[in-house]
């Protein structure tokens, strides 16, 4: 896989599409979940601890804020548009929010991994 990028190492992915397909940040594998949001210990292709990597609350926190926002503005101006019955707003708004919080959950990490290992960032005091 060439990057194209002079300032990104042979073999290695773009942010876009680490984040966008789970990618390992060194080998572009897609192993870098091993759940549906959770990561994995470590690549399977190329060994890289992924445990050594914090990315914490940060992405959750901005997603429940960002999705929390679109989700309640497109449901008023569903209701006062249309005034559709309450069951039109569970089945439309529940799945969408549950969709879109996982899958910006992903994404979101994925991008911090990738930072994380693109510019060697670690723990104040911790030796790379």
């Amino acid at each position: 896989m060439t990057s194209g990028d002079p300032e990104i190492p042979e073999g290695q992915p773009r942010m876009g599409e680490a984040a966008l397909l789970g990618l390992c940040p060194r080998c572009g594998g897609r192993t870098l979940f091993g759940g549906l949001t959770r990561f994995a210990d470590h690549c399977r292709t190329c060994s890289l601890d992924f445990s050594k990597f914090n990315v914490g609350d940060g992405p959750a926190a901005f997603l429940i804020l960002i999705i929390g926002a679109l989700i309640v503005g497109l449901a008023m101006w569903l209701q006062l548009s249309y005034e559709p019955p309450v069951w039109v707003h569970v089945l439309l708004w529940v799945p969408l929010t549950t969709a879109l919080v996982i899958f910006g959950l992903r994404a979101a990490k994925a991008a911090l991994v990738f930072a994380e290992y693109r510019n060697h960032a670690g723990e104040a005091g911790r030796k790379p």
